[in-house]
């Protein structure tokens, strides 16, 4: 089995356990509320990077190299993580997706005046198609827009500016302090509000909340293996299938079953991601390619 075959297998693989994790967090918001779950669900998961952090060889301190870039970096996982997780509370997990894989197109767009990069008339145009699919999904002249599609789209810019901050400092931070960093800021900024949102938590709900947390690291082991193994434009786009995962958990846990909608609104955004993912595959080999997550990871 050659290793881009291993990369794209261990990358479905991690696709599944985030839209697993993701389910899970729907079925938490039942009895609590998306600040409390978010706070559990990374103070659950601090002990997995400190482990990672100790066991990391790459020479460095404690101290981020480019502070400035880190906090950005803090503040884009906050809005990523809060907005992704209520999202997943109030909409179709298959809706939600949608919205958050607009994330790649606005990377497109922020990297013009953030990093420099130029936007041709082609990946303008991909970028164009791909909003036209987040309107088609919002529906912003009908009744049907609510909290729960804002804060999706607010997510899929922090997420953004999650991943503009990898392209930024990616090459000169240790790679566990580029999560452990974030996870910090939500565990000291969320904590800051639990007196006021928090909600007694069950021993299943905490169950639940443990889950969450070893998924979520779980996977991310699983798409920084795949990208080790795999060339980047053939891994990232494996992330679309957490549409996929989303619609069958949807339908199995929620009866939550797609709109056409939103289908066609995937379809374009999907479709101006993949476009935009193999152009710049194409115009830069062997470079990295950054990838299209679907949901808010450090």
């Amino acid at each position: 089995m050659s290793r881009n075959i291993q990369g794209i297998l261990i990358a479905l693989t991690g696709a599944l356990i985030y839209s697993a994790h993701d389910a899970i967090i729907k079925g938490l918001g039942a009895t609590l509320p998306a600040i409390q779950i978010a706070f559990f669900a990374y103070l659950l998961g601090l002990p997995y990077v400190i482990f990672m952090l100790i066991h990391d060889k790459t020479p460095g301190t404690l101290r981020p190299a480019n502070p400035l870039w880190m906090a950005i970096r803090v503040v884009g996982v906050v809005v990523a993580t809060v907005g992704a997780f209520y999202a997943f509370l109030v909409l179709p997990l298959a809706e939600a997706y949608t919205i958050l894989f607009a994330a790649p197109l606005l990377v497109t767009l922020l990297a013009v005046p953030l990093l420099g990069e130029v936007l041709h008339w082609r990946r303008t145009t991909a970028v164009i198609v791909g909003l036209v699919g987040v309107l088609v999904v919002l529906r912003p002249d009908t009744n049907t827009l609510n909290l729960g599609h804002l804060t999706a789209l607010a997510s899929a810019v922090g997420n953004a500016m999650v991943h503009i901050s990898s392209r930024r400092i990616g090459g000169s931070e240790r790679l566990p302090l580029m999560i452990l960093y974030p996870m910090l800021g939500i565990i000291v900024l969320l904590g800051a509000v639990m007196p006021f949102t928090f909600q007694p938590v069950s021993g299943a709900a905490f169950g639940g909340l443990a889950i969450v947390a070893l998924f979520s690291f779980l996977a991310m082991l699983c798409l920084i293996e795949a990208f080790k193994r795999g060339e980047a434009a053939l891994i990232a786009p494996m992330q679309y299938s957490q549409l996929i995962w989303g619609t069958i958990f949807g339908i199995l846990f929620f009866a939550e079953y797609p709109k056409g909608q939103t289908l066609l609104g995937a379809v374009l955004i999907i479709g101006s991601g993949l476009y935009i993912v193999f152009r710049e595959a194409g115009l830069k080999p062997g470079a990295p390619v950054t990838p299209p997550m679907a949901s808010r990871r450090p």
